[in-house]
């Protein structure tokens, strides 16, 4: 793949960014996640790539556009797999919280995980860890191993987590062992990427998320250097067969990078609509501008480059969010 796309990817996911921003705060996930969607399906078109969706919003039948098996790009560059998540966090950005982003990635045809949209257990570190962790040990025997290599006291680590119920036992395990424990409301996406960004003080993420982003985040750990090993948990027969016909054999077993993301070149953009981790949200200045902060990865160069990009709303098909007070106008 062409270094240039990675600008060309990060220009889709700053129109969702802005697309999607108008709507924090104001209660409504579906509004917010239809603007960053149509936003990023019209961007593609220009993009110079033969992409197909491999991650997106759903099947066919289940999503208008940015549906699995769709084509998007131009067909003027090369053939790659696309995984998209228009607005990772549809709840954060209706309630104003915080890790909300635009999000893709593109690698080689062929190379991306077709993930049901299940729940994936993870286990994500940067590159000191990478290669030296089982997703099927236990937690403790994690931890002290990661203790170990990186020459931390136990008391020195610091585990990111998603706070959910479900990871109540994990929590308490962690603490048991005098690990710190750092909870995020929301962002699986940006949480992964924690444990392996350079300046981080998170030195490991675990627990179950959403099997789309995990893949999502394999391709940003690629580009760190890093890893994310999965696990996918079918909750019955119905998610069971839902793996079996998107081409996992088997369902059950440990997931490695190359599963998810195959061995070729990968490149990874994301764009803050909301503030969390490791980037800024949307800043609206005045009437007429916005501000967007954005990162973008490759893997065959692990280079980082973060973006802070002045935009000149009325050169940009954004639609306006119309308030009480145009709507009573209206009536």
């Amino acid at each position: 793949m062409e270094r240039e796309l990675a600008l060309e990817i990060v220009r889709v996911t700053e129109l969702g960014a802005l697309s999607s921003a108008r709507w924090i705060g104001r209660g409504d996930k579906n509004a917010a996640d239809d603007a960053a969607t149509t936003a990023i399906r019209s961007m593609f078109d220009s993009v110079s790539i033969d992409g197909t969706v491999v991650i997106g919003e759903g099947e066919m039948d289940e999503a208008p556009m940015l549906y699995i098996g769709e084509q998007v790009g131009n067909r003027t560059g090369p053939s790659v797999d696309v995984a998209v998540d228009p607005l990772e966090g549809t709840e954060v950005v209706a309630c104003g919280l915080h890790n909300a982003q635009s999000v893709i990635a593109i690698a080689d045809r062929g190379s991306l995980l077709h993930a049901p949209d299940i729940y994936m257990e993870k286990l994500a570190c940067g590159p000191e860890l990478a290669g030296r962790l089982s997703l099927e040990e236990p937690a403790e025997v994690t931890l002290r191993k990661a203790s170990l290599i990186t020459g931390k006291a136990l008391s020195e680590l610091t585990v990111m987590v998603l706070d959910r119920k479900r990871h109540e036992k994990l929590i308490a395990t962690l603490r048991g062992l005098g690990v710190r424990v750092k909870l995020i409301g929301h962002g699986d996406v940006a949480g992964a990427i924690a444990a392996a960004l350079p300046d981080s003080d998170v030195d490991l993420y675990m627990g179950s998320g959403g099997a789309p982003e995990g893949v999502l985040a394999a391709a940003a750990l690629k580009c760190l250097g890093g890893e994310l090993q999965g696990k996918l948990l079918p909750d019955g027969p119905f998610e069971m067969q839902r793996c079996l016909l998107m081409g996992i054999e088997n369902p059950t077993r440990v997931l490695s990078m190359e599963d998810m993301v195959g061995t070729g070149d990968v490149i990874f953009a994301a764009t803050g609509v909301t503030s969390g981790e490791f980037l800024n949200g949307v800043r609206f200045i005045g009437k007429e501008r916005a501000e967007t902060h954005s990162v973008i990865m490759r893997a065959q160069s692990r280079t980082i480059r973060y973006i802070r990009s002045i935009h000149f709303l009325p050169g940009k098909d954004i639609p306006q969010v119309a308030t009480s007070r145009q709507n009573a106008a209206l009536i």
